[in-house]
């Protein structure tokens, strides 16, 4: 084999390998876009480069594989969606009640389920992995909640609430949600 030929097969081989390297990044990236959904557009803006973002979210990937989520029991599901029935049939007496009670109940089902339940940062890092596409709804409740919990929720903010908590309650029930539009 001449030195050319050598050459040209050493170009070859290394085109070959930057364009194999170039399809793995992108495949790698549509992968999070598709798994994380909106949350991978909020992980970008919040972080100093899209490179940290996507570190990020495989973290939360390699972490939430380490959890042991359980699906609910049929019994479980069925008390679960009877308290909801219940939670809104008292939002037109005490909706600020009502948010609470909503507020508690994802959260016990979040615990049920298997993810950590020690802080409402560390549910939504958990949760972003399989349920991404309703964290917003997460997120808008919660903030409303906290509004509430300071007394300067509407009554239409605290109805908003109520929508929000639903979206992410349907999908940890694995029922599918009336998602609203944000």
């Amino acid at each position: 084999m001449s030195s050319t030929q050598i050459i040209v097969t050493v170009i070859v081989v290394l085109a070959v390998l930057a364009v194999a390297g170039i399809a793995w990044y992108w495949a790698r990236r549509r992968a999070l876009r598709e798994r994380f959904g909106p949350e991978y557009d909020r992980a970008v803006e919040e972080r100093e480069s899209r490179a940290a973002a996507e570190r990020e979210l495989r973290e939360r990937e390699r972490r939430h594989s380490e959890l042991q989520l359980k699906e609910l029991s049929p019994e479980s599901r069925q008390q679960y969606t009877t308290d909801w029935e219940e939670i809104q049939a008292r939002f037109v007496e005490a909706p600020d009640e009502a948010v609470r009670a909503a507020d508690e109940l994802v959260s016990r089902l979040i615990a049920e389920r298997g993810y950590p339940n020690d802080s409402y940062e560390e549910q939504v890092t958990h949760l972003s992995v399989e349920h991404a596409r309703t964290l917003g709804h997460y997120r808008d409740a919660h903030e409303i909640y906290l509004e509430n919990e300071r007394g300067e929720a509407s009554t239409e903010r605290l109805r908003q609430a109520l929508v929000h908590y639903r979206a992410l309650f349907a999908d940890l029930l694995g029922a599918t949600p009336e998602v609203p539009s944000r």
